[in-house]
């Protein structure tokens, strides 16, 4: 069997050493600021992911794709093998006419923004969604009745078989919070986006807007993932959760948001099993009282 140090060097043959990142506490990389540390934690170009599957693939070495952690609970154990993260190096933003093309490591503030800049309207319910545009694509990312499913003309994608393919909604499946994408182990390298000319002020108002209302109603001075559930068919999440007496219940440093009974919050000093923890009580809590299953928006990866 491979050492550590050879397949540190194999990947090193693939990527710069600045791209490679050994036992790296996942706690930086996520917006729960907990998990335990990664075996390898690389960020490729887009054009480097094929080559970095290929080597996991080839070597038998586990690998998970992961944007910029605004989804995820990664248990405290950490995660086994290689993760592959879209970041920085995936990052650039172009604007053609009234497309906007983005790699999947931009944030959707920066790709918003951009738009905004551009005269480009469409994103505007993108703006304050604390996700990168791969991930956005994955979970279909939507704010305030608008949806990436919306705005997306097609995304370019890696398979599993390590083939580059360009896919449109249809294609993806794109539906409420889903895709085809996880499930087929797919990885979105860039987005392209088709929006409209929209005047400056409008754009600006719109953002301005939905931003007071984040402000007004979400718990956004504590690390969490944003809704922690999707929201059941014919309910809410967060008015089941507080009509269910939740309102600040905690486990360890995890808590549900007063603000929002539809966040989980971390207050300080929790970790990925209180969170869990209280994930899980929070569905048995709703299940026997209202005989609703709430569904986790969040991904949980890596060993608890």
């Amino acid at each position: 069997m491979m050492s550590q140090s050879e397949f540190y060097d194999k990947l090193c043959g693939v990527l710069s050493k600045e791209q490679v990142l050994c036992e790296e506490p996942m706690s930086r990389h996520t917006t729960f600021r907990t998990g335990g540390p990664a075996d390898y934690f690389v960020t490729p170009r887009p054009e480097q992911a094929a080559d970095v599957v290929a080597l996991c693939k080839k070597e038998q070495m586990p690998y998970q794709i992961i944007g910029n952690g605004s989804n995820l609970l990664v248990g405290d154990r950490g995660i086994r093998g290689v993760t592959i993260a879209f970041t920085k190096p995936a990052a650039q933003i172009q604007v053609q006419g009234n497309q906007l093309k983005a790699g999947s490591g931009a944030l959707l503030s920066q790709a918003a923004a951009a738009a905004y800049q551009a005269g480009l309207g469409g994103m505007e319910f993108a703006a304050g969604i604390p996700g990168s545009v791969g991930g956005a694509v994955v979970m279909n990312a939507g704010a305030y009745g608008g949806e990436i499913k919306d705005i997306l003309a097609h995304a370019v994608v890696l398979t599993r078989e390590g083939e580059v393919q360009r896919l449109d909604g249809m294609q993806l499946a794109l539906s409420y919070r889903n895709s085809c994408i996880r499930e087929r182990r797919m990885a979105v390298l860039e987005a392209v986006f088709l929006l409209k000319p929209t005047p400056a002020g409008e754009i600006q108002a719109r953002m301005e807007e939905l931003k007071q209302k984040r402000i007004e109603k979400q718990p956004l001075e504590y690390p969490s993932a944003g809704s922690t559930f999707k929201r059941p068919q014919g309910y809410f999440a967060g008015k089941l959760i507080m009509d269910a007496g939740l309102a600040g219940c905690a486990v360890g440093g995890a808590q549900v948001s007063r603000k929002h009974c539809g966040f989980i919050i971390n207050t300080g000093g929790a970790v990925s099993a209180d969170i869990l923890h209280l994930i899980h009580h929070v569905q048995q809590t709703v299940k026997n009282k209202f005989g609703v299953a709430l569904e986790p928006e969040v991904r949980c990866i890596g060993e608890f």
